[in-house]
C-alpha cells in the first residue's frame, strides 16, 4: 500500500487497515461477497434497523483483534509483527464461510456442511493465491499454533468475534441490553502460561458481557418471530427443491440453481471442486431474487409461504418451556388440513416445530479464567460473586411450535 487504508466504522469510528495483505484479503472477491450476507438473518423483521452485514462484521472483528494484540506488546508479551497480521488475518477470514442469510440456512443449502469447514476451504484457496502468505494465520485459525493464546483471541468464550457481534448487533438493533465494555475487556487481557486471562480488575465487566449474551440470545438471535421467519424460510427451500427434484422448472440465479437442482451433501461437496466455485457467487440476493419470484408460482405452497414472508405475514409462533403434547399437536394438525385442505405430505410446510437451546457460558469448554490479585488463576465462576452465574451456564431448552395464523390462536398447554 502506498498510503494508510482507513475505514469510517458506524460502532468504532476510524478503522485502520494496518498492511498491504490485510488491504488485499479484504479486496478479495471471497470477503467482498459478505456484503451481501446479512449478520443476522432474518432479525431485521423484528428489527428493523438490523441490516448490517457479515462484511462490517469481519472488520470489526480484525479492530478489536488489533486492539488487544496491542494491549499484550503493551504488558511486556513478545509478539512479532508476523503473528500480529497472522491474527488479523485470521480473525477477518473467520466467517468467510458464511452462506445466505448466515446460520439460517447453514445446512439447507449443503446438507451437513458447516460454514466452519467453508471457511477452512476458502482459505486454503486464498493461501494458494497468495504463494502460502497465510500459512501461520490458517495455522492460529486451526489451533494448531504452539502458542494457543493466539486461537483464543479468534475463537474462545470471550474472543474478538463474540466482542463484535454482541456490540455490533446491540448498536444496530437498538437493543442496550447487549452493549458491553469492550474496551475495558480488553485493556483487561494478559497472557499467563500461554493462555489469555483477564485481570482481576475486569471481572464485572466479564459479568456484564456473559448476561448481554444471554440476553441477546432470547431477545435477538433466538426471539420467537425470528425463529419463525427463519423457520419459514427453510420450509421455503425445502419446497423448492422437492418441486425442483421433481421436474418442475423454478427462477433461480445460476449459482442457486445449481444448489438448488442437485442433492449435495458433505461427501459429494468435497470430491468436486465446482460446488465450492458455486457455492462463492451465493449471497442473500440470490435467495431473495428467487422468493420474490416464487411469490407468483403456480404451486400454490410455494406461493403462499413467499408471499407470506414478503408481506411480513408470518405464522404464528409459539415458544415453550416444555415439549408440545401429542393431542395439541393432532388438533392443530387437523385443523390445518380442514381449513387449507391439504395432504399429510404437505402438512410439513404449514406446521413445523422446533427444538431450541442455548447457555451463555460454558464452564466445561476453555473456561473464562481470571487472573486474581494473589497471581492464581481461577474460573470466573468461582471469581465472580454474582450469584447467577452458575446459572448462565445451564443450557435452557426451549420448543417452538409455527404455524398460519388464519386458524386464530389455539391455547396450547404444555406437557408437564
Amino acid at each position: 500500500m502506498n498510503k494508510k487504508k482507513i475505514l469510517n466504522d458506524p460502532v468504532y469510528g476510524f478503522v485502520s487497515i494496518p498492511s498491504g495483505l490485510i488491504f488485499e484479503l479484504i479486496q478479495h472477491p471471497y470477503l467482498q461477497r459478505l456484503r451481501y450476507i446479512k449478520q443476522v438473518s432474518m432479525t431485521h423483521l423484528v428489527y428493523p434497523g438490523a441490516l448490517h452485514t457479515r462484511f462490517q462484521h469481519a472488520i470489526g472483528a480484525m479492530h478489536l483483534m488489533s486492539l488487544a494484540i496491542d494491549t499484550l506488546k503493551g504488558k511486556g508479551v513478545d509478539i512479532s509483527e508476523e503473528e500480529k497480521e497472522a491474527a488479523l488475518a485470521a480473525i477477518l477470514l473467520h466467517d468467510i464461510g458464511h452462506g445466505p442469510f448466515s446460520h439460517s440456512l447453514e445446512h439447507t443449502i449443503i446438507d451437513g456442511v458447516s460454514h466452519e469447514l467453508l471457511s477452512s476451504l476458502l482459505m486454503d484457496r486464498i493461501n494458494n493465491e497468495f504463494g502460502g502468505k497465510l500459512d501461520l494465520a490458517i495455522t492460529i485459525f486451526n489451533n494448531k499454533y504452539h502458542r494457543k493464546f493466539f486461537h483464543q483471541l479468534v475463537s474462545s468464550q470471550l474472543d474478538a468475534d463474540r466482542m463484535d457481534y454482541l456490540n455490533r448487533d446491540s448498536f444496530f438493533t437498538g437493543v442496550s441490553e447487549g452493549v458491553i465494555s469492550y474496551d475495558r475487556i480488553i485493556a483487561m487481557l494478559a497472557v499467563v502460561d500461554d493462555q489469555i486471562v483477564i485481570e482481576e480488575k475486569g471481572i464485572y465487566s466479564v459479568e456484564k458481557f456473559l448476561i448481554a449474551r444471554r440476553l441477546m440470545y432470547w431477545q435477538v438471535y433466538l426471539h420467537k418471530t425470528v425463529v419463525g421467519a427463519e423457520q419459514l424460510l427453510i420450509k421455503i427451500l425445502q419446497r423448492a427443491k422437492q418441486l425442483a427434484s421433481s421436474g418442475n422448472t423454478l427462477f433461480a440465479t445460476p449459482a442457486f440453481n445449481w444448489f438448488l437442482t442437485q442433492k449435495i451433501d458433505k461427501n459429494n461437496f468435497l470430491e468436486d471442486a465446482l460446488h465450492l466455485d458455486w457455492f462463492t457467487l451465493l449471497d442473500d440476493t440470490d435467495i431473495m431474487s428467487g422468493i420474490k419470484t416464487w411469490a407468483h408460482h403456480e404451486d400454490s405452497i410455494l406461493r403462499m409461504m413467499c408471499q407470506k414472508l414478503m408481506s411480513r405475514e408470518l405464522y404464528r409462533t409459539i415458544m415453550s418451556n416444555m415439549p408440545f403434547s401429542k393431542e395439541l399437536m393432532d388438533e392443530v394438525y387437523r385443523r390445518v388440513k380442514e381449513y387449507f385442505q391439504v395432504s399429510d405430505d404437505e402438512l410439513q410446510y404449514y406446521v413445523f416445530t422446533q427444538e431450541i437451546q442455548n447457555s451463555a457460558y460454558d464452564s466445561h469448554n476453555d473456561p473464562i479464567k481470571i487472573l486474581m490479585k494473589t497471581c492464581e488463576i481461577s474460573d470466573i465462576a468461582e471469581a465472580s460473586d454474582l450469584s447467577n452465574l452458575e446459572a448462565l451456564a445451564k443450557k435452557v431448552q426451549k420448543f417452538v411450535l409455527c404455524y398460519p395464523k388464519e386458524l386464530g390462536y389455539i391455547a396450547i398447554p404444555a406437557k408437564k
